[in-house]
C-alpha cells in the first residue's frame, strides 16, 4: 500500500466475528434449522463452517445469510486441519457436550498473542458433570448428562462463559455463572439462544443464570456488527487524516473506544447506528490507557491504537492487561521509524513526525490489522507479508479501504 493518502467516504460494518463463531457452535445444540443473517464471509467463519460440515450438519450460504441444519450430528471428532485453525474450536466442547454427550478436539489454535489456558473451560465443565482427559494434544470428553451448577470464574474469561452457557442450555437443572463475561457477544449468543427457546436470565452482568430446556426451535437470527472492524477503520482514518462514515456501526458497544478517539483529538459525531469521524491535523498524545474486559478498552484493538500514536504529539502508554503477547507488532513498527519502549507490559511511544513505508510482517490478527494502520499514515510504500492472518477477521479489508480511496492491493 502507499500512504499518506487521506480517508473519505463511508463504508457499512461487517457482521461479528466474535459473536458469529460461538453462534455457529450454538447451532448444534438444535436439531432442526439455524439461519443466521448479516454472517461475516471470514477465514474463522469459514473453519467453523468447516467443523460444522464434519460433524453432519446441512450449511448452505445465501449472500450473507447462512443457514444450518443440525439434525443429524454422527462426528463428535472435530479434526486437527480445521479445530487447530482458531482459538474458539474449544467453544465446541460446550455444544457438543450439550447436544451429544462426548466431543474430541485438539488443543485451540489461532493466533499467538498469548497463553491464554483453557483450564476456566475444562474446570467449569467438569463441575457440570463432564469427565475430560488429555492425550497427546488432543482433549477426549464425555458426560451421561451435562447438570446445572454454580461456577465463579476467577475471571470473567469470555470463551469459558461461552462454554459454559452451550453446556447448560440443554443441561439437568440450573446454572449459575458468577463473574461472567459481558461482552456484548455473550449477550448476542444469550439472544440467539433465547430466540431458539432457551431460558437464560442477566446476560450483560456478572451473574447469568440458565435453566435447562429439553430442546430448542427453528430460528432467524440478524447478527450485530463488528465493534473491532469498526473500530480499526477509525483507526485507519486516524492515520491516514480524512474524513470517514461508519454505517450499521454497534454505537452503544464503543464508548470506551470512542473516548480514546475523541482525547486522540478526533471531531466525532454519532447517531443510532452510524459514527462520523474526522481526523485532527495532529493526534494528540495519551497519558495512558489500559485495555479492559468490556466495558473497559478492548484488547482487539490495543495493536491498532499503538500505531496511531507512534506518530501523536509527545508521549504516550499503554498498559495491556489481557493477553502477554499482544506486543508482537513493536518490531515491526519500529522498522517503519516508530520509538516504542516495552516494559513488562507497558508500551511507552514517543510519537515521531513520519513513519516510513517498509516490508513488515504480520504474526496475528490484530497486529496485522494495525500495520495497515500504519502503512495508511507512512509515506512511502509499505509491503505486508503473512497478511492471510488479517482474513480471519476482515471480510475484505483490501476492498474496503479501497472504497474510502487508500491506494491498496491485495492478493
Amino acid at each position: 500500500m502507499r500512504g499518506g493518502i487521506p480517508l473519505y467516504g463511508e463504508l457499512c460494518v461487517q457482521g461479528s466475528k466474535n459473536a458469529a463463531l460461538p453462534i455457529l457452535a450454538a447451532s448444534l445444540l438444535h436439531r432442526g434449522i439455524s439461519v443466521i443473517h448479516n454472517c461475516p464471509r471470514i477465514l474463522d467463519v469459514e473453519n467453523t463452517v468447516q467443523i460444522l460440515q464434519e460433524a453432519g450438519c446441512l450449511v448452505k450460504w445465501q449472500g450473507s445469510s447462512l443457514m444450518i441444519f443440525a439434525e443429524n450430528i454422527q462426528n463428535t471428532r472435530i479434526s486437527s486441519k480445521y479445530g487447530t485453525q482458531m482459538r474458539s474450536s474449544v467453544i465446541f466442547l460446550g455444544s457438543l457436550l450439550g447436544r451429544k454427550g462426548n466431543a474430541i478436539l485438539p488443543l485451540p489454535g489461532g493466533c499467538t498473542i498469548g497463553k491464554r489456558p483453557i483450564d476456566l473451560h475444562l474446570d467449569s465443565l467438569k463441575r457440570m458433570g463432564a469427565r475430560i482427559e488429555e492425550e497427546k494434544e488432543v482433549l477426549y470428553a464425555d458426560t451421561e448428562k451435562m447438570k446445572g451448577a454454580k461456577i465463579s470464574l476467577r475471571f470473567p474469561s469470555v470463551g469459558a462463559t461461552e462454554n459454559i452457557i452451550l453446556a447448560a442450555v440443554l443441561a439437568k437443572g440450573t446454572t449459575w455463572i458468577q463473574n461472567a463475561a459481558r461482552e456484548p457477544e455473550i449477550m448476542e449468543l444469550c439472544r440467539f439462544l433465547k430466540e431458539k427457546g432457551a431460558k437464560i436470565k442477566g446476560e450483560g452482568t456478572s451473574v447469568i443464570v440458565i435453566e435447562g430446556v429439553r430442546q430448542l426451535r427453528d430460528s432467524e437470527f440478524f447478527l450485530m456488527s463488528d465493534r473491532i472492524v469498526a473500530g480499526t477503520y477509525l483507526m485507519a482514518a486516524m492515520s491516514a487524516g480524512g474524513e470517514i462514515s461508519l454505517k450499521r456501526a454497534p454505537v452503544s458497544q464503543m464508548t470506551a473506544q470512542l473516548q480514546v478517539l475523541e482525547a486522540m483529538g478526533a471531531q466525532m459525531k454519532m447517531e443510532k447506528n452510524k459514527i462520523c469521524l474526522k481526523a485532527p491535523k495532529k493526534i494528540c498524545r495519551l497519558v495512558s490507557v489500559a485495555t479492559h474486559p468490556y466495558p473497559g478498552f478492548p484488547t482487539d484493538l490495543q495493536s491498532q491504537l499503538l500505531a496511531v500514536l507512534c506518530k501523536a504529539r509527545g508521549r504516550s502508554k499503554i498498559v495491556e492487561t489481557i493477553f502477554e503477547g499482544r506486543y508482537q507488532i513493536v518490531p515491526e513498527l519500529r522498522k517503519m521509524g516508530a520509538k516504542i519502549k516495552i516494559v513488562a507490559q507497558e508500551a511507552w511511544i514517543e510519537g515521531v513526525e513520519e513513519l516510513t513505508g517498509t516490508t513488515v510482517r504480520a504474526c496475528e490478527l490484530r497486529g496485522g490489522a494495525a500495520l495497515i494502520v500504519a502503512g495508511l499514515g507512512a509515506s512511502g510504500v509499505t509491503t505486508i507479508e503473512n497478511a492471510c492472518f488479517i482474513q480471519r477477521g476482515y471480510e475484505d479489508i483490501g476492498r474496503d479501504l479501497r472504497n474510502l480511496g487508500a491506494a491498496i492491493e491485495t492478493s
